[in-house]
């Protein structure tokens, strides 16, 4: 099965100090027998820097490439915080703009297949783009889905904040952008707004996906599933959840349900054919 684990489902276990970026992959390949990673740059990045959360450096970036090759592990999604695309600050925006080219270096170091880096705005609130912001938005993602079909991956944010949190404003800018390489890591059900039809809204663009621990026991998660699968989805089933504790078996629970839910799909798709004939 296509499943994969959110670095930042062990966020909580990297803040005591238990974690760091090679015991994620340890504990992903070892632990839980999967060959992908799903990557999370906080557990890289100086969280205390200003303006923008500094990157390590480049040989550190390579070792991590090197931890993954010795373990045959692919990079399935980067996600990127602290280069998120707008900030009202002109001066900001820049600094975000040049953390996002090394972020976007280090994405073709680690060979990421998919990488996740956000519109900005708020987290709590949607809000929808002003004209500015909306030609920014759109000028930089068509700047970075050029580099990133130049190096064989997909690029877009997550519906993570501001504007994002709105499916359709989503869809106005994956049809502005207008790129192959162009796309969404899809949290699914994490909508501020038109919360019922957000993940279809988006669906054609789903590049990867996320289930959390509210997600995957929802009534509509197999629903979800197959809509994804008519659209063409084809990617991994992540799973990310910072749980308050207890995180390797958290972690492990949500995997168990994802997996359950994908074969009860396949099972219901089956009859459906079946009665088909």
């Amino acid at each position: 099965m296509n499943i994969s684990i959110g670095g930042y489902s062990f966020n909580n276990t990297y803040l005591e100090g238990k974690m760091d970026v090679f015991g994620y992959l340890e504990t992903v390949k070892y632990r839980y027998r999967m060959d992908v990673v799903d990557l999370w740059n906080g557990f890289f990045i100086d969280r205390g820097s200003k303006p923008v959360m500094k990157l390590a450096d480049e040989n550190y970036i390579r070792k991590i490439r090197e931890a993954l090759d010795e373990k045959e592990m692919r990079v399935v999604n980067f996600a990127i915080d602290g280069a998120h695309l707008w900030d009202p600050d002109e001066e900001m925006r820049q600094h975000l703009y040049d953390n996002a080219l090394l972020h976007l270096r280090a994405s073709v170091i680690l060979g990421a297949e998919t990488v996740r880096i956000d519109t900005g705005g708020s987290y709590q609130d949607w809000e929808e783009m002003g004209e500015a912001q909306f030609e920014y938005t759109v000028k930089r993602y068509q700047q970075f889905a050029a580099y990133a079909a130049d190096h064989g991956f997909l690029i877009g944010p997550e519906n993570h904040m501001g504007a994002s949190l709105d499916p359709n404003e989503l869809k106005r800018l994956a049809e502005a952008v207008d790129h192959p390489s162009f796309g969404f890591l899809v949290h699914l059900g994490r909508w501020k707004e038109n919360q019922a039809e957000g993940d279809r809204i988006v669906s054609p663009w789903a590049y990867h996906t996320h289930f959390d621990e509210k997600t995957v026991d929802g009534s509509h998660a197999i629903e979800t599933i197959h809509m994804l699968q008519e659209s063409g989805y084809k990617g991994y089933w992540g799973v990310e959840y910072n749980a308050p504790g207890n995180q390797y078996v958290e972690t492990e629970l949500l995997i168990s349900k994802v997996k359950k839910l994908l074969v009860d799909a396949g099972q219901q798709l089956g009859k459906g054919a079946q009665q088909d004939e």
